[in-house]
């Protein structure tokens, strides 16, 4: 398939250059001819160049350049055909061979895209699973508590002076039940069991 195209495109280019020449030697011919030479040589070029590349990401690079000198081309085989320049049906020849090779070369550069996308995405997969196989799922509280833990770390009620100045001015002693303590200290300084008090 590869050398095939090669050749396709080789013979493509060939059958440009001998359409060229029988273009008038106006200004007109002489400008669409020198960029139907130039994008037509481009397409066999580049896919050969695709075909030998260092790299898969360079494949589709130098694809989808031959994909866009194959789309110029037949831009400039239906300039030549609308402005009556050449032999009009040398020129749907040509203009037919340039889709079927723009067609091709789009599916090939598709294809390549797709499967490095899907090898991409397997090993993201793949990287992404614990050594057991099983996703683990992280667990996060809800965002309301963390949000209210956050706000605590950050702002601790010892630093508002609202609350220093009423811990200074209303201090816990006062809201402890001093009958309690002192019964308790009663009942401490009193003597034991069974003794007399002096």
């Amino acid at each position: 398939m590869k050398t095939e195209l090669e050749g396709r495109t080789m013979e493509f280019t060939v059958a440009i250059i001998k359409c060229v020449r029988t273009l008038p030697k106006a200004l007109e011919g002489v400008e669409v001819g020198r960029q139907l030479l130039r994008s037509a040589g481009s397409i066999g070029a580049n896919y050969r160049e695709a075909n030998r590349a260092e790299s898969k990401a360079d494949f589709v690079h130098k694809i989808g350049l031959a994909e866009k000198e194959a789309s110029e081309t037949g831009y400039w085989l239906e300039v030549c055909l609308k402005a009556a320049l050449g032999a009009p049906q040398t020129i749907k020849t040509l203009l037919n061979e340039s889709v079927e090779l723009l067609a091709i070369l789009t599916t090939r550069s598709q294809g390549k895209g797709e499967v490095e996308k899907r090898k991409a995405r397997k090993r993201e997969t793949e990287t992404s699973k614990p050594s057991g196989g099983k996703s683990k799922k992280s667990f996060t509280p809800f965002p309301r508590i963390r949000a209210f833990c956050f706000f605590v770390s950050a702002f601790p009620i010892s630093r508002f002076p609202l609350f220093q100045f009423l811990a200074f001015r209303f201090p816990l002693s006062r809201f402890y039940d001093f009958r309690f303590f002192s019964s308790s200290r009663a009942s401490s300084s009193a003597s034991p069991a069974g003794e007399p008090i002096s």
